[in-house]
């Protein structure tokens, strides 16, 4: 089958990926357009897709791919149903309109279908659905006042162990083989500074500046030290980092992160796992953070915070999606708006959700 006018490889992926995996994503491509193409509308009757309709996919198709390299820190074809609905709810707050959202969804939709019957997997159906006609359906689950006071606290708890000082030598001795397990180090290397670093501030210090700024997924990944400045009380997210932004954006933060975010950057300069690079928060394996990971951590953070999360969408959207309801209510759309980094007002309109109770009393007091 002549490829020759398709897009196989899209410029910004080739310049990003090394020889041998622009080889494999490449064949990877031509694989399922050769199949989009013969059998992708109907496989049990070899109707395939349009050309137009191939071809004005897999840019989309492309695009989701790479949003999976940003979460994952590096390159796979491995992509999941988890994936495709993490890049789903980054959709729903972007600032894009419903019509491209609902072609992501398409050829996301697509990819899935041609891998369930060529590669054995399960066609994906989408945890929320858009539509060209400005019905788009953004995740609801937001998390309350008290239990955005809850998860910032169940942070200090998180992974913590007692003072060193404040411990009997035969607790002592428990507490050194656990953080022998837990920093995969003999026991006889473990010392009072692995105790410190055991009470460290990246947990903290990285949900209080997602609860502040409604970090999302990605953003944590991409964070680095110079973004925060201590000083003025400021993350300083520079454009290029910024999806779809056309300036450089100053989100405030509150004075409790401030000194978290203080006593992190000190404690991580003694952490060799940061020597040379700039990241500000890594995971133990060196990774940058990705939905997955943020994902499992808040509902680690749930459980110590005694927050029922089994029958809600619980990611790391559920932050910022918090972030943006009340600082709509306390202050403005406007305001939450420019801590949310959106570029149009009608992207923040997703945040204007007031409680039922909260206008059952605006009716009373208007009489």
């Amino acid at each position: 089958m002549d490829l020759s006018d398709f897009a196989i490889v899209p410029e910004p992926t080739e310049e990003r990926l090394a020889q041998r995996q622009l080889v494999d994503y490449r064949s990877e491509r031509e694989d399922w357009i050769e199949w989009l193409l013969a059998f992708g509308k109907n496989p049990d009757k070899a109707e395939g897709y349009a050309e137009t309709t191939v071809k004005a996919r897999i840019y989309r198709m492309d695009h989701f791919y790479r949003y999976v390299w940003d979460e994952e820190g590096h390159y796979t074809t491995s992509v999941t149903h988890e994936h495709a609905d993490s890049w789903m709810k980054e959709l729903a707050y972007e600032d894009c309109s419903d019509a491209h959202r609902d072609c992501c969804q398409k050829a996301v939709m697509m990819l899935f279908k041609w891998r369930a019957h060529e590669r054995g997997g399960a066609e994906w159906k989408p945890e929320m659905r858009f539509s060209s006609g400005n019905q788009t359906t953004a995740p609801r689950d937001f998390l309350t006042r008290e239990e955005r006071k809850l998860i910032r606290e169940a942070s200090l708890e998180y992974g913590s162990i007692p003072s060193y000082n404040n411990v009997t030598p035969e607790e002592r001795k428990r507490m050194k083989a656990y953080l022998t397990q837990r920093f995969e180090k003999p026991k006889k290397d473990v010392s009072k500074a692995d105790w410190e670093r055991a009470n460290g501030w990246k947990i903290p210090s990285l949900v209080g500046t997602s609860l502040d700024a409604g970090l999302r997924p990605i953003e944590v990944g991409r964070a680095v030290t110079s973004w925060v400045d201590l000083e003025n009380g400021l993350l300083r997210i520079p454009k290029e980092e910024s999806s779809k932004n056309e300036g450089h954006w100053h989100v405030g933060l509150s004075d409790r992160t401030i000194s978290m975010l203080d006593r992190w950057i000190d404690q991580r300069e003694t952490y060799e796992l940061y020597d040379g690079r700039d990241e500000l928060w890594l995971t133990r394996e060196g990774n940058t953070y990705g939905s997955s990971t943020l994902r499992r951590l808040l509902h680690d953070l749930c459980d110590i915070a005694d927050i029922d999360h089994a029958d809600r969408q619980m990611s790391w959207y559920t932050i910022r999606h918090s972030t943006g309801t009340y600082m709509t209510r306390e202050e403005d759309l406007a305001a939450a708006q420019a801590q949310l980094r959106h570029k149009s007002p009608e992207t923040t309109m997703k945040y204007d959700q007031a409680p039922v109770e909260d206008r059952q009393d605006a009716l009373n007091r208007m009489g």
